[in-house]
């Protein structure tokens, strides 16, 4: 039987096996502990017990790191672009974009505003698989390629504006009953936002999942509508 000293050490020892899935999970774990400017190879390798020097054999430095963190955040995306329900489809990706953005609050401005400082073709591939899914939908679905990107862009850009705007959310006393209160609406001047004001009750029954199908269900009906005035004989065939 060996002794609590060996298991000490064996169990040290496998900590400490590293792998690139072990880092990147133990750098998604910082960030969505203590945010994006925790991340550091100094800071990860306090984290993973290990001298940050040897996260470089995973990692070429924190831009890697970040890329990396983006491409395990979108692999929680699950997308099925083979589904026949393109809006059944394109309903349930974004109700499950919300929830992966709930999870990690502190990951989706970089899933948002990284993409932008980097040439398409340069970016993850992990970060790229949600377009070409989301491609291969529309396109079986009838839409012409030029029509299928022109919609993923409406669709992730309302995405996303829509996910930034319900963790910005915030409520001043939960415990308190009066929307004006609740929100600390009542420190604007009356005179100068009424409008806001008196929404104060709409806002503070803000239901994130509500207001989402909302706003797709809109988006929807638009994309279909835009299908439907898409002659048969002009529409992609459909993929076996």
């Amino acid at each position: 039987m060996p002794s609590p000293k060996n298991s000490d050490a064996e169990a040290a020892a496998e900590k400490t096996r590293l792998s690139r899935q072990v880092v990147l999970a133990a750098a998604l774990e910082l960030v969505d502990a203590e945010g994006l400017d925790a991340l550091t190879m100094r800071r990860l390798g306090q984290q993973l017990n290990r001298d940050p020097m040897s996260l470089y054999r995973y990692a070429a430095n924190r831009a890697a790191l970040l890329d990396g963190v983006s491409e395990l955040v979108f692999d929680e995306l699950s997308i099925h672009p083979k589904d026949p329900d393109w809006q059944a489809q394109l309903r349930y990706i974004a109700h499950d974009l919300r929830l992966l953005a709930l999870r990690h609050p502190n990951v989706v401005p970089l899933l948002v505003t990284r993409p932008l400082s980097t040439p398409l073709g340069l970016r993850p591939l992990g970060t790229l698989r949600p377009l070409e899914q989301i491609l291969s939908l529309l396109i079986d679905a009838g839409f012409a390629p030029a029509d299928a990107l022109h919609m993923y862009r409406a669709y992730y850009g309302f995405l996303y504006g829509h996910i930034l705007n319900e963790l910005q959310e915030f409520i001043v006393d939960p415990d308190e009953n009066e929307a004006l209160l609740r929100l600390g609406l009542h420190r604007l001047p009356p005179k100068d936002f009424p409008q806001l004001r008196a929404l104060g009750p709409v806002l503070a029954d803000y239901d994130g999942a509500a207001e989402l199908d909302q706003g797709i269900d809109i988006l929807l009906s638009g994309l279909a509508a835009h299908l439907s005035r898409v002659p048969e004989s002009t529409r992609e065939p459909a993929q076996g």
